[in-house]
């Protein structure tokens, strides 16, 4: 068994929102914003500037790609096609959904066990809340953490930097 300190982004794999595996390794060499998103969120507005950084920097190499999560005060009590929906209708939504997952304790999806790693946050080795932001870089170890607090357009010149 691997440790998992070792792996690199392109070494997971998740469900997306339609059933369907989806390999990080199809991203090599791209900067991947990843973020765990809800629906009745305080925060949910930042699907608008996710989107609108995404149209911005898609073409340039970024990709942006939501976690939905249920963990925090079940803001994300949907079904997959529910939460697609209300992304489409409400903000635009065009960059990728996964499936719902768990991002803290022992159900956690590893990819947020390993990126939980790579950048711990100020409780350490959990996600204090929805909109917790993951810039992993090209070189698919490399990555920054950004709160749930810090709107999308504040991540632009980090953004640009990778790209």
């Amino acid at each position: 068994m691997s440790d998992i300190t070792t792996k690199s982004l392109y070494d997971f794999t998740a469900k997306t929102n339609k059933g369907s595996e989806f390999s990080f390794s199809s991203l090599k060499g791209k900067p991947v914003l990843i973020v765990n998103t809800a629906s009745k969120c305080g925060f949910t507005v930042q699907y608008a500037g996710l989107e609108k950084l995404y149209q911005e920097y898609k073409d340039k190499g970024l990709t942006i790609i939501a976690f939905p999560c249920d963990q925090f005060a079940h803001q994300e009590k949907g079904s997959d096609a529910e939460i697609a929906e209300f992304c489409k209708v409400n903000f635009g939504v065009t960059f990728p959904l996964m499936t719902k997952i768990e991002v803290n304790g022992k159900q956690a999806h590893p990819l947020y066990v390993w990126l939980k790693k790579q950048a711990p946050g100020t409780l350490g080795s959990t996600i204090k809340w929805n909109f917790t932001k993951f810039l992993v870089h090209g070189d698919g170890t490399t990555v920054q953490r950004f709160a749930p607090t810090d709107e999308p357009e504040t991540l632009r010149p980090f953004i640009e930097e990778v790209l």
